[in-house]
Protein backbone atom coordinates (compact mmCIF):
# COMPACT_ATOMS: atom_id res chain seq x y z
CA UNK A 1 0.00 0.00 0.00
CA UNK A 2 2.83 2.56 1.03
CA UNK A 3 4.92 1.48 -2.50
CA UNK A 4 7.88 -0.02 -0.57
CA UNK A 5 9.34 -3.27 -1.87
CA UNK A 6 9.45 -6.66 -0.29
CA UNK A 7 13.28 -6.21 0.31
CA UNK A 8 13.64 -2.69 1.53
CA UNK A 9 10.75 -3.71 4.51
CA UNK A 10 13.04 -6.77 5.04
CA UNK A 11 15.92 -4.18 5.50
CA UNK A 12 14.53 -1.85 7.68
CA UNK A 13 13.54 -4.10 9.77
CA UNK A 14 16.16 -6.27 10.65
CA UNK A 15 17.73 -2.69 11.43
CA UNK A 16 14.54 -1.89 13.53
CA UNK A 17 15.66 -5.31 15.81
CA UNK A 18 18.91 -3.78 16.25
CA UNK A 19 17.37 -0.30 17.30
CA UNK A 20 15.06 -2.11 19.62
CA UNK A 21 17.69 -3.82 21.42
CA UNK A 22 19.50 -0.49 21.71
CA UNK A 23 16.71 1.29 23.38
CA UNK A 24 16.28 -1.87 25.15
CA UNK A 25 19.52 -1.29 26.69
CA UNK A 26 19.45 2.22 27.32
CA UNK A 27 16.02 1.77 29.28
CA UNK A 28 16.96 -0.98 31.47
CA UNK A 29 20.29 1.03 31.76
CA UNK A 30 18.99 4.47 32.97
CA UNK A 31 15.44 3.96 34.25
CA UNK A 32 13.88 0.62 35.12
CA UNK A 33 17.27 -1.28 36.97
CA UNK A 34 19.08 2.06 38.07
CA UNK A 35 20.37 0.17 40.82
CA UNK A 36 21.31 -2.66 39.23
CA UNK A 37 24.84 -2.99 38.25
CA UNK A 38 24.97 -2.64 34.34
CA UNK A 39 28.34 -4.18 32.32
CA UNK A 40 30.05 -1.08 30.41
CA UNK A 41 28.32 0.64 27.17
CA UNK A 42 31.68 -0.49 25.31
CA UNK A 43 31.52 -4.26 26.40
CA UNK A 44 27.56 -3.99 25.73
CA UNK A 45 28.14 -3.25 22.55
CA UNK A 46 31.24 -5.47 21.63
CA UNK A 47 28.53 -8.51 22.97
CA UNK A 48 25.72 -7.47 21.03
CA UNK A 49 28.03 -7.61 18.17
CA UNK A 50 29.00 -10.77 18.39
CA UNK A 51 25.39 -11.86 19.02
CA UNK A 52 24.56 -10.03 15.72
CA UNK A 53 27.19 -11.48 13.98
CA UNK A 54 26.23 -15.01 15.36
CA UNK A 55 22.86 -14.39 14.50
CA UNK A 56 23.75 -13.31 10.97
CA UNK A 57 25.49 -16.67 10.70
CA UNK A 58 23.03 -19.35 11.92
CA UNK A 59 20.72 -17.54 9.64
CA UNK A 60 23.05 -18.19 6.48
CA UNK A 61 23.19 -21.42 7.46
CA UNK A 62 19.77 -22.10 8.10
CA UNK A 63 18.80 -20.73 5.06
CA UNK A 64 20.49 -23.41 2.52
CA UNK A 65 18.17 -26.24 2.87
CA UNK A 66 15.33 -23.69 2.16
CA UNK A 67 17.38 -22.48 -0.59
CA UNK A 68 17.87 -25.62 -2.59
CA UNK A 69 14.43 -27.24 -1.80
CA UNK A 70 13.05 -23.89 -3.23
CA UNK A 71 15.26 -24.45 -6.18
CA UNK A 72 13.94 -27.73 -6.77
CA UNK A 73 10.97 -26.27 -6.80
CA UNK A 74 11.26 -23.95 -9.13
CA UNK A 75 11.66 -26.81 -11.80
CA UNK A 76 8.49 -28.25 -11.20
CA UNK A 77 7.38 -24.34 -11.32
CA UNK A 78 9.08 -23.48 -14.55
CA UNK A 79 7.14 -26.49 -16.41
CA UNK A 80 3.69 -25.71 -15.23
CA UNK A 81 4.47 -22.20 -16.54
CA UNK A 82 6.11 -23.24 -19.95
CA UNK A 83 3.37 -25.72 -20.74
CA UNK A 84 0.39 -23.61 -19.15
CA UNK A 85 -0.75 -26.52 -17.48
CA UNK A 86 -2.38 -24.98 -14.41
CA UNK A 87 -4.82 -22.34 -16.97
CA UNK A 88 -5.48 -25.34 -19.18
CA UNK A 89 -6.49 -27.93 -16.22
CA UNK A 90 -8.63 -24.90 -14.29
CA UNK A 91 -10.57 -24.29 -17.63
CA UNK A 92 -11.39 -28.16 -18.48
CA UNK A 93 -12.63 -28.75 -14.90
CA UNK A 94 -16.20 -28.04 -15.18
CA UNK A 95 -16.15 -29.99 -18.47
CA UNK A 96 -14.89 -32.93 -16.85
CA UNK A 97 -17.06 -32.68 -13.60
CA UNK A 98 -20.09 -33.81 -15.80
CA UNK A 99 -22.13 -31.33 -13.64
CA UNK A 100 -21.32 -33.32 -10.20
CA UNK A 101 -20.90 -30.88 -7.54
CA UNK A 102 -18.22 -32.89 -5.48
CA UNK A 103 -16.36 -33.57 -8.18
CA UNK A 104 -16.17 -30.09 -9.66
CA UNK A 105 -14.88 -29.07 -5.82
CA UNK A 106 -12.39 -32.35 -6.09
CA UNK A 107 -11.23 -30.71 -9.23
CA UNK A 108 -10.99 -26.92 -8.13
CA UNK A 109 -8.81 -27.91 -5.32
CA UNK A 110 -6.74 -29.81 -7.78
CA UNK A 111 -6.76 -27.16 -10.23
CA UNK A 112 -5.42 -24.78 -7.01
CA UNK A 113 -2.83 -26.97 -6.26
CA UNK A 114 -1.61 -26.85 -9.81
CA UNK A 115 -2.05 -23.61 -10.23
CA UNK A 116 -0.29 -22.92 -6.76
CA UNK A 117 2.84 -24.68 -7.78
CA UNK A 118 3.65 -21.58 -9.84
CA UNK A 119 1.70 -18.69 -8.29
CA UNK A 120 1.58 -17.01 -4.99
CA UNK A 121 -1.81 -17.42 -3.35
CA UNK A 122 -3.65 -14.05 -4.40
CA UNK A 123 -2.82 -14.42 -7.51
CA UNK A 124 -4.15 -18.64 -8.14
CA UNK A 125 -6.62 -17.43 -6.10
CA UNK A 126 -7.84 -14.47 -8.55
CA UNK A 127 -7.22 -16.68 -11.82
CA UNK A 128 -9.66 -19.62 -10.16
CA UNK A 129 -12.01 -17.24 -9.33
CA UNK A 130 -12.28 -15.83 -12.85
CA UNK A 131 -12.63 -19.13 -14.64
CA UNK A 132 -14.41 -21.12 -12.02
CA UNK A 133 -16.56 -18.87 -8.91
CA UNK A 134 -18.99 -17.71 -11.96
CA UNK A 135 -19.66 -21.53 -12.78
CA UNK A 136 -20.04 -22.43 -9.52
CA UNK A 137 -22.77 -19.87 -9.10
CA UNK A 138 -24.49 -20.48 -12.13
CA UNK A 139 -24.30 -24.07 -12.74
CA UNK A 140 -24.41 -25.65 -9.59
CA UNK A 141 -26.26 -23.34 -7.47
CA UNK A 142 -23.54 -22.17 -4.68
CA UNK A 143 -23.32 -18.68 -3.27
CA UNK A 144 -20.98 -16.58 -5.26
CA UNK A 145 -19.41 -16.02 -1.80
CA UNK A 146 -18.93 -19.34 -0.56
CA UNK A 147 -17.42 -19.79 -4.29
CA UNK A 148 -15.23 -17.52 -3.73
CA UNK A 149 -14.34 -18.56 -0.48
CA UNK A 150 -13.76 -21.92 -1.25
CA UNK A 151 -11.61 -21.17 -4.28
CA UNK A 152 -9.36 -18.95 -1.55
CA UNK A 153 -9.67 -21.92 0.98
CA UNK A 154 -7.92 -24.03 -1.83
CA UNK A 155 -5.63 -21.31 -3.31
CA UNK A 156 -3.59 -21.82 0.67
CA UNK A 157 -2.87 -25.74 -0.47
CA UNK A 158 0.14 -25.75 -2.35
CA UNK A 159 1.60 -23.86 0.81
CA UNK A 160 1.95 -26.96 2.88
CA UNK A 161 1.65 -29.87 -0.28
CA UNK A 162 4.64 -31.17 -1.58
CA UNK A 163 6.24 -31.15 -3.85
CA UNK A 164 6.21 -27.39 -3.25
CA UNK A 165 5.32 -26.50 -0.06
CA UNK A 166 7.60 -23.09 0.51
CA UNK A 167 5.62 -22.72 4.00
CA UNK A 168 6.78 -25.74 4.92
CA UNK A 169 10.30 -25.25 3.51
CA UNK A 170 10.47 -22.18 5.30
CA UNK A 171 9.68 -23.61 8.57
CA UNK A 172 12.38 -26.50 7.98
CA UNK A 173 15.00 -24.16 7.66
CA UNK A 174 13.86 -22.42 11.01
CA UNK A 175 13.59 -25.57 12.66
CA UNK A 176 16.86 -27.21 11.09
CA UNK A 177 14.44 -30.50 10.35
CA UNK A 178 14.32 -32.27 6.97
CA UNK A 179 12.26 -30.20 4.22
CA UNK A 180 10.10 -32.88 3.01
CA UNK A 181 9.48 -34.98 5.64
CA UNK A 182 8.10 -31.07 7.13
CA UNK A 183 5.94 -30.82 4.12
CA UNK A 184 4.98 -33.88 4.59
CA UNK A 185 3.66 -33.59 8.10
CA UNK A 186 2.61 -29.99 7.14
CA UNK A 187 0.20 -31.60 4.44
CA UNK A 188 -1.11 -33.93 6.98
CA UNK A 189 -1.74 -30.96 10.01
CA UNK A 190 -3.39 -28.61 7.04
CA UNK A 191 -6.18 -31.51 5.87
CA UNK A 192 -8.77 -29.81 7.53
CA UNK A 193 -8.12 -27.67 5.22
CA UNK A 194 -10.46 -30.01 2.31
CA UNK A 195 -12.93 -30.79 4.92
CA UNK A 196 -14.31 -26.50 6.06
CA UNK A 197 -14.82 -25.55 2.46
CA UNK A 198 -16.92 -28.73 1.58
CA UNK A 199 -18.36 -27.87 5.19
CA UNK A 200 -19.61 -24.33 4.06
CA UNK A 201 -21.00 -25.73 0.39
CA UNK A 202 -23.12 -28.36 1.75
CA UNK A 203 -24.22 -25.88 4.95
CA UNK A 204 -24.22 -22.90 3.68
CA UNK A 205 -26.03 -21.40 6.55
CA UNK A 206 -22.93 -21.08 8.44
CA UNK A 207 -21.81 -18.00 5.86
CA UNK A 208 -25.06 -16.48 4.44
CA UNK A 209 -27.02 -17.31 7.60
CA UNK A 210 -30.19 -18.97 8.29
CA UNK A 211 -32.40 -20.22 11.78
CA UNK A 212 -30.12 -20.24 14.98
CA UNK A 213 -30.85 -23.61 15.84
CA UNK A 214 -29.43 -24.88 12.31
CA UNK A 215 -26.99 -22.80 12.47
CA UNK A 216 -25.80 -24.11 16.22
CA UNK A 217 -26.04 -27.70 14.86
CA UNK A 218 -23.62 -26.87 11.46
CA UNK A 219 -21.49 -25.45 13.97
CA UNK A 220 -21.46 -28.19 16.10
CA UNK A 221 -20.93 -31.06 13.80
CA UNK A 222 -18.39 -28.94 12.08
CA UNK A 223 -16.04 -28.42 14.81
CA UNK A 224 -16.54 -33.03 15.73
CA UNK A 225 -15.89 -33.61 12.17
CA UNK A 226 -13.07 -31.87 12.08
CA UNK A 227 -11.79 -33.70 15.69
CA UNK A 228 -12.65 -37.17 14.28
CA UNK A 229 -10.99 -36.89 10.93
CA UNK A 230 -7.84 -35.46 12.34
CA UNK A 231 -8.05 -38.26 14.73
CA UNK A 232 -8.74 -41.28 11.62
CA UNK A 233 -5.72 -39.44 9.73
CA UNK A 234 -3.33 -39.45 12.68
CA UNK A 235 -4.85 -42.30 14.42
CA UNK A 236 -4.63 -40.84 18.02
CA UNK A 237 -7.02 -39.01 20.15
CA UNK A 238 -6.27 -38.76 23.89
CA UNK A 239 -4.83 -42.35 22.75
CA UNK A 240 -3.99 -44.94 20.18
CA UNK A 241 -7.44 -45.57 18.03
CA UNK A 242 -7.92 -49.10 16.74
CA UNK A 243 -8.36 -49.74 13.03
CA UNK A 244 -11.90 -50.09 13.25
CA UNK A 245 -12.57 -46.85 15.29
CA UNK A 246 -10.39 -45.01 12.25
CA UNK A 247 -12.92 -46.28 9.60
CA UNK A 248 -15.83 -45.52 12.15
CA UNK A 249 -15.07 -42.07 12.07
CA UNK A 250 -13.85 -41.64 8.77
CA UNK A 251 -17.42 -42.84 8.12
CA UNK A 252 -19.05 -40.23 10.43
CA UNK A 253 -17.29 -37.65 8.25
CA UNK A 254 -18.43 -39.17 5.19
CA UNK A 255 -21.83 -39.08 6.71
CA UNK A 256 -21.86 -35.41 8.20
CA UNK A 257 -21.86 -34.60 4.21
CA UNK A 258 -24.62 -37.00 3.18
CA UNK A 259 -27.91 -34.46 1.63
CA UNK A 260 -29.79 -36.10 4.59
CA UNK A 261 -30.46 -35.17 7.80
CA UNK A 262 -31.06 -38.47 9.45
CA UNK A 263 -27.82 -39.89 7.84
CA UNK A 264 -25.84 -36.77 9.10
CA UNK A 265 -27.17 -37.11 12.66
CA UNK A 266 -26.72 -40.83 12.12
CA UNK A 267 -22.66 -39.93 11.49
CA UNK A 268 -22.89 -37.37 14.24
CA UNK A 269 -23.29 -39.95 16.73
CA UNK A 270 -20.92 -42.48 15.43
CA UNK A 271 -17.82 -39.60 15.68
CA UNK A 272 -19.32 -39.20 19.32
CA UNK A 273 -19.53 -42.41 20.23
CA UNK A 274 -15.72 -43.06 18.61
CA UNK A 275 -14.76 -40.31 20.56
CA UNK A 276 -16.44 -41.06 24.01
CA UNK A 277 -14.85 -45.00 23.55
CA UNK A 278 -11.49 -43.34 23.07
CA UNK A 279 -11.68 -40.94 26.19
CA UNK A 280 -12.87 -44.19 28.01
CA UNK A 281 -9.94 -46.29 26.85
CA UNK A 282 -7.39 -43.14 28.06
CA UNK A 283 -9.35 -43.56 31.04
CA UNK A 284 -8.71 -47.24 31.66
CA UNK A 285 -4.96 -46.86 30.71
CA UNK A 286 -4.54 -44.26 33.60
CA UNK A 287 -6.14 -46.44 36.07
CA UNK A 288 -3.83 -49.76 34.90
CA UNK A 289 -0.63 -47.48 35.07
CA UNK A 290 -1.39 -46.16 38.52
CA UNK A 291 -2.38 -49.70 39.64
CA UNK A 292 1.11 -50.68 38.36
CA UNK A 293 2.95 -48.60 39.78
CA UNK A 294 1.18 -48.95 43.24
CA UNK A 295 2.67 -52.50 44.42
CA UNK A 296 6.48 -50.36 43.73
CA UNK A 297 5.61 -47.41 45.64
CA UNK A 298 4.50 -50.00 48.88
CA UNK A 299 7.39 -51.82 48.25
CA UNK A 300 9.53 -48.91 48.50
CA UNK A 301 7.99 -47.39 51.96
CA UNK A 302 8.17 -50.91 53.38
CA UNK A 303 11.70 -50.64 52.91
CA UNK A 304 12.06 -47.33 53.93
Amino acid sequence: MLNVSPARVGFIAVWSVVAVSMLRWFVRRFWWDRREEHPPLVKTVRHGTMELLHALDVGARNAIPVSVACAVAGIVVGIIGLTGLGLKFSSLMLSFSGGNLLLAIVLVALASLVLGLGLPVTASYIVLAVLTAPALQNEFGVPLIIAHLLIFWYSQDSNVTPPVALAAFAAAGIANSPPMKTAVEAWKFAKGLYLIPLFMVYNPEIIVGGPVLLVAWNVMTGFVALGAFAAALEGFLFTRMYLVSRLLATAGVVAIFWPSFWVEAVGFMVMIVVLAINLRKLQQERRADVAADLPTARASESSD
